[in-house]
């Protein structure tokens, strides 16, 4: 199938994007083990391994484990690094929570960098992004913790507030203590209409990490790369349109760019390998353009 998707600019030195030509992205119609895209209840040995994932991932995700889990993260003292030596560690990792891929992380960062590259020749910075959206998953290793599969993958949602119905295996959240706590079950929680993204706690894991090591790193990646990274996994909101109530005008610009790169996130999922050794001095030049040498972790 083609995926028809509007192409957005981002202006030099702002955070805005024009909307200009559609991209067309051809998509397969299904996933490597032969079902729908994201086909959380299709029958499976794979589809029952990961609602059990959701299961406890939804009881465990509370507002105090998140704010324990970033206070703790937030010191980056876990190894220092640079990206590619993460990308590498990624051969180690496959992600539990995913129906449609068990290849090593690595393929997959792989798979949708050059997909974007090839339609998004011109938005170098859309590449790299590509490339380290996930390297949060590092967290799975015993030298970052060596967390449960819960507490690093799947879909992130909001905590603070009332858990979306439109949230991959909703029915779990009802033994989430967070559920019936009236601080953190209304619509709009600890939080208020139009705070911003940036001031909501999401659930802990890969996308959250690795946004924290990328700013405190001081890369020069655009203020659009930086909410890719930390948003990549909310499809309540970039596929369910739900939490926009607290959204901010900033967001609203954002999110057009986290719609496009969700697309290939997603359909660029494949047993189809990308010849590293030949990618590789691309996306090391991207590296050297926006990060340091090193980075703490």
């Amino acid at each position: 199938m083609t995926i028809l998707i509007e192409q957005p600019r981002l202006e030099e030195g702002k955070n805005q994007v024009e909307s200009n030509e559609l991209v067309g992205f051809n998509a397969p119609d299904i996933n490597a083990f032969g079902q729908s895209f994201r086909a959380y209840d299709a029958e499976s040995e794979r589809q029952k391994s990961v609602e059990e994932f959701y299961r406890v991932n939804h009881i465990n995700q509370t507002y105090d484990f998140v704010k324990k889990m970033r206070e703790e993260y937030m010191k980056l003292d876990k190894m220092e690094m640079s990206i590619w030596e993460c990308c590498e560690l990624l051969n180690n990792v496959v992600d539990d929570s995913d129906p449609d891929l068990d290849e090593p992380q690595i393929e997959h960062l792989l798979q949708t960098a050059e997909a974007i590259r090839k339609d998004y020749p011109d938005e170098d910075w859309l590449h790299l992004t590509a490339l380290i959206h996930d390297l949060g998953k590092v967290l799975l290793l015993p030298g970052f913790g060596e967390l449960p599969q819960w507490a690093v993958v799947g879909d992130i949602f909001p905590l603070g507030c009332a858990f979306d119905e439109s949230i991959v295996h909703y029915k779990h959240f009802k033994d989430n203590p967070d559920y019936n706590n009236p601080l953190y079950n209304t619509k709009n929680g600890v939080y208020s209409e139009g705070c911003g993204l940036e001031n909501v706690m999401v659930s802990w894991g890969h996308d959250d990490y690795m946004y924290m090591v990328a700013k405190k790193n001081g890369t020069t990646l655009p203020p659009a790369g930086l909410f890719v990274i930390r948003f990549h996994s909310f499809y309540a909101l970039h596929h369910g349109g739900a939490y926009r109530h607290l959204m901010n005008e900033e967001d609203v610009e954002n999110l057009k760019w986290l719609e496009i790169f969700s697309k290939y996130d997603l359909y660029s999922k494949s047993k189809v390998r990308v010849d590293v050794e030949k990618v590789k001095p691309y996306y090391m030049s991207l590296i050297e353009k926006y990060f340091p040498a090193k980075l703490k972790w």
